[in-house]
């Protein structure tokens, strides 16, 4: 990677695969650490930091003193670029400090997690996964602007549940009782079974946290109290694709209506068994808005998303293309057939948990371990709250939302610190400002105090300063922006002190081309037009086109709309495709072709005029081989200049210890 960085010369944006540690000074290395294995001027490369670099830059083959002492001296030379770039104070130019700015707001967000508590949920959603749950449920609604006479009318409604519960009643009878679900009294409180994701959080800790058999504690939740029972538990059985033709009935239908659309349900069943298209019937006869223009098909689906009946019917088909019986919800009769089914994922697999990991970020549940980021991000970034007066600072709030002047307090004015950071005081004007800024933003403000407002501000402050102080708490956001830092810089210097110099210095250039012609002789050559085309026919078009055409070549390529595109002029045989053939080339002709797998795209060369002999190449014909080796020239020399003004030392006692 080193090598192809030193030669790049038409990349703008280039980051080195490199970690740019602590400066030491020059008076340490008198004492130099065991872990260093070079020093150059009052710079150290240490052990870990090297074979980090060089571990990401070979990774095949078992590693060698030659390998490591060939990468150290690659190594070395890229440091001393950088070094010198640095000294020359390239690192402050606008251009440095705007592409450095734009790369860090590009991937700070990748870091603005809490990988721990992240990797912990998704390790949790994926134990979850595994296994189905039975679940029952009472419910005791609470509306959020209960008064707390509400509040304790529910509370003890839900008391006298539990109390039920544990005096040995029936769960589905004090379900049928008590629970406030609309179809308790008919199903007993039974949910069916639900699986990860299938619940809000919350709930979904509750009810993995019951055991079998068992019933939970109340749960005070969003909209009321919750008690669970485990009923069973079985290994999870996946998810299943099916289609449905589903006859609508309303809940409150009478016998007649019910026994009019079994009966005409069991005719569509009957004409299904007898051979009729699943799909056609869908479309004609199917009360289902969602699927019936699709000939039924719905959308994959887990444990806990439908009625139970209509779960526990879908899942006991057998085979793909199974069509149940009509079986009657809540909904109407659906009949279902058997499309696919996925069983559950029970490997741990690198796709496997980085779609979890989406899903898990996508989910509400990843407030947790942003809460747990938050307590992070305090300690790490030593927030300390000062005490304040929350009178005077909620009326100071108010007066300044209203344009009215502050009042006058002893202990507040704008300056007053409310709370701090590591490197950074926070204002009652900063405060101030914030909540003017968000005062006409409903989504943060509706329904919170102003007590709630300011913590509010507290967090998205501490989450703010963590975000530009980034560098400072997470090393591998650090070696990444010190990384790209420094591969921009070593393009800037590159391009400053060689690849500009090399290709403007002509009288240089012409007396190295002098001085070396021996280097730049042509081998065994052709004139010839070279094609790339897209496909083979676009290939045999030009075949067929060309020989009449010659001096018109350039009209047959643009003809192809960007088919094929050409390029013409002297090459060496190896460079004419297919190269076994281009010992017995001849003028008039054209090569085989030649197919790439990877695209199916096809070269093929037109012969125009054969050399046979090696001839000299002139100055013009060989100029960019020269600008090429000419920079090579010119970076050696630098790097010889650099050694001397940085002098190189290696520790052979640590580079004799590296693994191998």
């Amino acid at each position: 990677m080193l090598k192809s960085i030193e030669k790049l010369i038409d990349m703008k944006h280039v980051v080195s695969n490199c970690i740019l540690f602590t400066f030491f000074t020059c008076c340490f290395f008198t004492n130099l650490s065991a872990q260093d294995i070079l020093t150059y001027g009052d710079q150290s490369i240490n052990k870990e930091e090297f074979l980090k670099a060089y571990r990401k830059n070979n990774t095949t083959g078992k590693p060698t003193e030659k390998s490591y002492r060939e990468y150290l001296e690659l190594y070395t030379r890229y440091k001393l670029k950088v070094k010198a770039a640095y000294d020359l104070k390239l690192d402050t130019m606008p251009n440095q400090l705007a592409e450095l700015q734009n790369f860090r707001s590009q991937i700070v967000d990748q870091y603005m997690n809490d990988e721990t508590s992240v990797n912990r949920l998704v390790n949790e959603a994926f134990s979850r996964s595994q296994k189905d749950i039975h679940l029952a449920h009472i419910f005791i609604a609470l509306p959020k602007t209960a008064f707390l006479a509400d509040t304790m009318i529910a509370y003890n409604k839900a008391m006298d549940a539990y109390n039920a519960l544990k005096s040995g009643k029936d769960f589905g009878e004090v379900a049928a009782a008590f629970s406030e679900d609309p179809f308790a009294k008919n199903n007993h409180g039974d949910l069916g079974y639900i699986t990860v994701f299938t619940l809000p959080y919350a709930l979904e800790n509750l009810a993995y946290n019951t055991l079998p058999g068992k019933f939970s504690r109340i749960y005070h939740g969003k909209n009321g109290y919750h008690i669970f029972k485990n009923t069973g538990e079985r290994k999870a059985i996946g998810k299943i694709k099916t289609a449905q033709i589903l006859l609508m009935m309303p809940a409150t239908a009478s016998d007649v209506v019910k026994a009019e659309t079994k009966r005409r349900a069991d005719s569509i069943y009957r004409l299904l068994l007898n051979g009729s298209d699943f799909s056609e019937l869908a479309r004609k006869f199917s009360g289902d808005n969602l699927s019936y223009q699709m000939g039924g098909e719905m959308n994959e689906f887990g444990v806990g998303k439908y009625e139970t009946v209509f779960e526990a019917t879908a899942f006991a088909l057998k085979k793909d293309g199974e069509v149940s019986q009509p079986v009657a919800s809540s909904f109407g009769y659906h009949i279902i057939k058997r499309l696919h089914r996925s069983p559950v994922i029970v490997n741990k697999d690198k796709k496997t948990m980085e779609d979890l990991k989406q899903r898990v970020t996508g989910d509400p549940r990843i407030e947790v371990a942003r809460k747990e980021m938050l307590q992070s991000i305090l300690r790490l970034t030593h927030f300390k709250l000062n005490p304040v007066n929350e009178n005077h600072l909620f009326v100071s709030t108010d007066s300044s939302l209203t344009n009215k002047a502050l009042p006058e307090f002893t202990d507040m004015n704008t300056k007053t610190i409310l709370f701090s950071f590591s490197k950074k005081d926070i204002v009652l004007k900063d405060w101030l400002d914030y909540r003017k800024g968000i005062r006409n933003q409903t989504a943060l403000v509706s329904g919170k105090t102003n007590k709630e407002l300011y913590e509010q501000f507290q967090q998205t402050t501490a989450f703010d300063y963590y975000r530009n102080h980034l560098e400072d708490y997470n090393k591998e956001f650090a070696y990444q922006l010190k990384e790209f830092k420094d591969g921009n810089l070593l393009f800037e210097i590159m391009q400053h002190n060689i690849w500009d110099k090399a290709s403007s210095d002509s009288i240089g250039l012409k007396n190295y081309f002098e001085s070396h012609k021996t280097n730049y002789w042509w081998q065994p050559s052709a004139d010839a037009i070279i094609f790339t085309c897209s496909n083979e026919k676009t290939a045999t078009d030009i075949q067929a086109k060309l020989p009449d055409n010659l001096n018109h070549w350039r009209r047959i390529v643009d003809s192809s709309r960007g088919m094929a595109q050409a390029d013409s002029g002297r090459f060496e045989r190896i460079q004419l495709p297919p190269p076994a053939e281009s010992k017995g080339l001849k003028p008039g002709q054209f090569t085989s072709l030649l197919k790439n797998p990877a695209d199916n795209s096809v070269t093929l060369a037109y012969i125009i005029n054969v050399y046979g002999d090696r001839s000299p190449r002139s100055y013009s014909d060989a100029r960019g081989l020269v600008i090429n080796d000419y920079q090579t020239f010119m970076e050696d020399n630098w790097i010889a200049e650099l050694k001397k003004k940085y002098p190189v030392k290696i520790n052979e006692t640590t580079m004799k210890n590296l693994p191998h």
